[in-house]
């Protein structure tokens, strides 16, 4: 069970880079602050404590040096303005490799995996990065399987994402893991920011579509959410968009990285897990709100989707915060 409320329960360090691009530095420190119902303590440091010269302008004074990286739980390495010219100084790598042995995560964003590249750590595995440099990444590391259709990748004790809108994403991705779906959702109302886009949506696609086709969708997506209780086919979604069912279907994938129905089964999954976490409701009646019917085909879509059982779930977090 996690540790009740107010206590730290993660300890998370942002390693600010020459040129570090703000929005980069910003997202984990603000996502992560410590309160009640955010449980992690940040500390924001660089290869030594003092002035780093940043991009667009701005200059930071970090408190912390290297030692930061042997306090963390989860290290953020943020973008920076020059990806890829050169390597990191080899202390700050040194200081990467030894926290992700002694198990930290390491998590990078937007170009910030031009850094976490450099370790090694991400050689053979998955990564992304901002659309712009993908190539650049590839060409620079041909070891990483790099994916640039995707907003972010979890490849378990490394992470990255595309950029910097993406790094909110990200942060959401590890408060959902670490606290569950209410939690984030907390959060994500707190930063005025969508509640979950999966890593596989598209980071960039580029198509032709009207803006006003994107916005029905958008609004599609935000009915279905108030509906999820409801029987939803592709005909009514489609409908509700005014356009055909194989209209819909393509551009909603295209939008989102999923069908409709995939992503209606993933919506309806994710208001489980909160109503897991933060009602003493019974597993049949979860399933009947949530539009699944019954307790076993909730528990069927459960291990499917999450590996895992309604129950024991709702045993890794306490009830509200």
């Amino acid at each position: 069970m996690p540790e009740p409320s107010g206590a730290v329960l993660r300890r998370v360090a942002v390693i600010v880079p020459e040129g570090a691009k703000p929005l980069d530095v910003g997202i984990p420190a603000q996502v992560f602050t410590t309160r009640g119902s955010m449980p992690y303590e940040v500390r924001v440091c660089g290869a030594e404590p003092g002035l780093v010269a940043g991009g667009d302008g701005l200059s930071y004074h970090v408190a912390h040096g290297l030692e930061a990286l042997e306090w963390a739980d989860i290290v953020f390495i943020p973008g920076s303005r020059s990806p890829g010219s050169e390597d990191p100084p080899s202390a700050v790598v040194d200081a990467l490799v030894a926290a992700h042995a002694r198990g930290a995560r390491l998590a990078a964003i937007s170009t910030g995996a031009f850094a976490l590249a450099a370790t090694g750590l991400l050689d053979g595995r998955r990564a992304t990065t901002h659309w712009h440099y993908t190539r650049a990444l590839a060409r620079r590391h041909p070891r990483v399987r790099v994916d640039e259709n995707v907003l972010f990748v979890d490849e378990g004790s490394v992470l990255t994402s595309a950029g910097a809108a993406s790094g909110i994403d990200l942060c959401l991705h590890i408060l959902r893991s670490d606290l569950g779906v209410a939690a984030s959702n907390h959060a994500a109302r707190r930063l005025v920011a969508a509640p979950y886009r999966s890593g596989g949506q598209a980071q960039y696609v580029p198509r032709s579509v009207p803006e006003p086709i994107g916005e029905r969708f958008a609004a599609t997506r935000e009915w279905a959410l108030h509906r999820l209780g409801e029987p939803l086919t592709l005909e009514a979604l489609a409908r509700h968009a005014a356009v055909s069912p194989r209209t819909f279907s393509r551009r909603f994938v295209e939008d989102t990285g999923y069908t409709p129905m995939q992503w209606v089964m993933r919506a309806r999954i994710d208001l489980a897990r909160e109503l897991l976490e933060r009602s003493e409701l019974g597993v049949e009646q979860i399933a009947a709100d949530v539009g699944l019917g019954t307790g076993a085909n909730l528990r069927l879509h459960f291990q499917r989707i999450l590996d895992t059982t309604p129950t024991e779930y709702r045993r890794t977090f306490t009830l509200g915060s």
